[in-house]
């Protein structure tokens, strides 16, 4: 197994930003879905728009419907990340700059471990570590989940990609 060299902040803020856009085309989908069920719901007789002008205003005011809202932000986010870490070890803004998540054995993480890394990376603010941990750049949630992000050669990136097919 070839051992690669771990990511840099430029080079983990830059794939951030690809995948950034990427989840937050989601996050939309997802909220057109969230709104289109409460609107089912409403329609349905099993929740009550009220005074509320529309359903956005209906969401924005019972903490519930708030809390459902944000639940499925996060989770659409952590899904993304964790579906593609177990899958290849990369995103697309990964693949984009030949990165990739593993183990420090090279292998790929688990469902658990890819979530639970997600959700320590505190939208990318985790990244920031790199520059404390010079020496080993790791981040926050490469400390806390037993993880790293090596830099792949041209070939192994290619390799990798091409394996999903």
């Amino acid at each position: 197994m070839a051992s690669f060299p771990r990511a840099g902040l430029t080079r983990r803020l830059a794939s951030l930003i690809y995948d950034g856009l990427v989840v937050i085309a989601f996050a939309m989908l997802s909220m057109v879905v969230f709104l289109l069920v409460i609107e089912g719901f409403i329609s349905a007789g099993w929740l009550s728009q009220g005074s509320h002008e529309d359903v956005s205003a209906l969401i924005q005011a019972s903490p519930l419907l708030s809390f459902f809202r944000g639940f499925v932000l996060i989770a659409v986010s952590v899904l993304f990340f964790a579906y593609f870490w177990t899958k290849s070890g990369q995103t697309i803004g990964m693949r984009a700059w030949r990165l990739k998540v593993q183990t420090p054995d090279g292998e790929l993480l688990s469902w658990p471990r890819a979530s639970a890394r997600a959700l320590c990376a505190l939208l990318g603010l985790g990244n920031l570590l790199v520059l404390v941990d010079f020496k080993h750049k790791r981040a926050l949630q490469d400390m806390i989940c037993g993880t790293e992000v090596v830099v792949l050669s041209k070939e192994e990136n290619k390799r990798i990609y091409d394996s999903l097919d």
